[in-house]
C-alpha cells in the first residue's frame, strides 16, 4: 500500500533561525516540507557550543515526548546534523521504534565534537584535547547511532564520503535549498563590486580579502557582509557592511556583481565536504560566485553560475592572484556576466523550495514503504 506522508507527524530537530548557516537552512527547509505532512512539530536548538549539558538533555527528553505524542507507526524524525550540533545528535541517539533520518552538513560525519557543551566549548584546550585524540571513538559512536539509517547530503562528494565512512547507510544527495528572494537589478546594471558574504569562522576565506584587494584593479570594490564581519578591518577599496537581514541583505546583493568564496580547510580533524550556504544565498539573488575548488565547491561549474578557480595547490598568494584575475575578467565583461546570470537563474529554479521538498518527499516515501513492507 502506498505511503502518504500526510498521514505522518514529522518531528523536526534543528538550530533556530540565525543560529549559524545551518539555522538559516533549517528555517527554509522546514517551511518547504511542512505541506507534505499531516503535522509538523519542531524542537529548535541554539548553535554549537551554546547549550549546557542540562539543555542538551532537555532537548533529548522533549524530542522523545514529541515522538510519543504521535500516532504509533505514523511518526518520522528528521534532524540537521553539523560539526558541533550536540543537541540534535544526542536527541536522535538511541531512538527506537521510529524511523529517523538526518541531513549531514559536514560530511562524512554528522557530528565531529559530540561533547561540545557550553562548558567544553569555553576552553579551547579542553575542547580539542578531548575531541581530537578521540576521533576514532566519535566515528564509531556515530556509526552506532546513524550507521544504518537514511541520511541526506547536500553534495554528491559529501554523499560519497558518507557512504565510504558508513557503508551500511542509505545516503541521498539533494542540493542545498535555495530560498525565495526579491528580483534585483540585472548584474550588468549593478555597481562594479564583488562581495564576501557569510558567517566569519575558520575556513571561510575572509583572511584572503587583503591579498585579493592588492591584486584587483582599483575600480572594483570589495564589500563584506555577514555575521561577525563587523569585526574585520576596513581598508581602501574594502567596505565592511556587517550583518545583513531582510531589506539590508537585498541591498547588499543589489550592490555587487558576484560573490567571492575562497574556502579552504575548515578544521584540522579531517577533510570535510560541506555545501556552501553562501553559494545558496548568492543563487537566491541570481548572483554568480567566483570560488575555489575546495571540497563540495569543486562540483560547481558555469552551468550552476559558478566560476571555479583551480590552481592545484594551496599557496595563498597564488590563489589570491588567480581569484583576482577571474573576478576582473567576469565583472568587466557584460556579455559573459549576463550569461552567468542566466545560468544561475536556472540553477536557482532547480534548487527551489518546492523542488527540494519533492526530492526529500520521494526519499522519505520510498524509505517508509520499504520499512512497512519488511514488517
Amino acid at each position: 500500500m502506498p505511503v502518504d506522508l500526510r498521514d505522518y507527524r514529522l518531528v523536526y530537530i534543528g538550530p533556530a533561525e540565525g543560529q549559524t548557516a545551518v539555522g538559516d537552512y533549517a528555517e527554509n527547509f522546514v517551511n518547504a516540507v511542512q505541506p507534505l505532512f499531516g503535522e509538523v512539530v519542531q524542537r529548535r536548538t541554539l548553535g554549537p557550543g551554546a547549550e549546557s549539558l542540562s539543555q542538551v538533555l532537555g532537548h533529548r527528553r522533549a524530542v522523545a515526548d514529541l515522538v510519543a505524542g504521535g500516532q504509533p507507526g505514523r511518526v518520522l524524525v528528521h534532524a540537521e546534523l553539523a560539526a558541533g550540533a550536540v543537541s540534535a545528535f544526542w536527541s536522535i541517539a538511541g531512538l527506537r521504534g521510529v524511523p529517523v533520518t538526518a541531513t549531514v552538513h559536514d560530511p562524512p560525519q554528522g557530528i565531529w565534537w559530540p561533547a561540545r557543551t557550553r562548558l567544553v566549548a569555553s576552553n579551547k584546550v579542553l575542547m580539542h584535547g578531548l575531541h581530537y585524540p578521540l576521533r576514532p571513538v566519535s566515528r564509531r559512536v556515530e556509526g552506532m547511532v546513524n550507521g544504518h539509517r537514511t541520511l541526506f547530503a547536500l553534495s554528491d562528494i559529501g554523499r560519497r564520503s558518507i557512504k565510504l565512512t558508513y557503508p551500511h547507510t542509505d545516503v541521498a544527495f539533494i542540493p542545498h535549498i535555495v530560498s525565495e528572494r526579491p528580483q534585483l537589478r540585472p548584474l550588468t546594471e549593478r555597481p562594479k563590486a564583488v562581495g564576501f558574504f557569510g558567517h566569519v569562522y575558520r575556513g571561510k576565506g575572509f583572511e584572503q580579502i587583503a591579498r585579493i584587494r592588492r591584486e584587483l584593479p582599483d575600480d572594483i570594490v570589495i564589500r563584506v557582509a555577514g555575521r561577525g564581519t563587523e569585526a574585520l578591518p576596513s581598508a581602501p577599496g574594502v567596505e565592511i557592511v556587517g550583518g545583513v537581514d531582510g531589506p539590508a541583505e537585498d541591498a547588499f546583493f543589489d550592490s555587487i556583481r558576484a560573490v567571492v568564496i575562497p574556502y579552504g580547510k575548515r578544521h584540522f580533524y579531517a577533510e570535510t565536504y560541506p555545501a556552501s550556504g553562501s553559494v545558496a544565498h548568492a543563487t537566491a539573488y541570481r548572483t554568480p560566485v567566483v570560488c575555489t575548488d575546495y571540497g563540495a565547491l569543486a562540483e560547481l561549474n558555469e552551468r550552476s553560475g559558478a566560476l571555479v578557480v583551480r590552481i592545484g595547490d594551496d599557496d595563498p598568494q597564488r590563489l589570491a592572484k588567480a581569484l583576482a584575475t577571474e573576478i576582473a575578467a567576469l565583472v568587466n565583461d557584460d556579455r559573459r556576466l549576463a550569461e552567468f546570470g542566466r545560468h544561475v537563474d536556472d540553477y536557482r529554479a532547480a534548487c527551489s523550495a518546492p523542488r527540494t521538498a519533492e526530492a526529500f518527499g520521494r526519499v522519505w516515501t520510498d524509505m517508509l514503504f520499504r520499512e512497512s513492507a519488511s514488517v
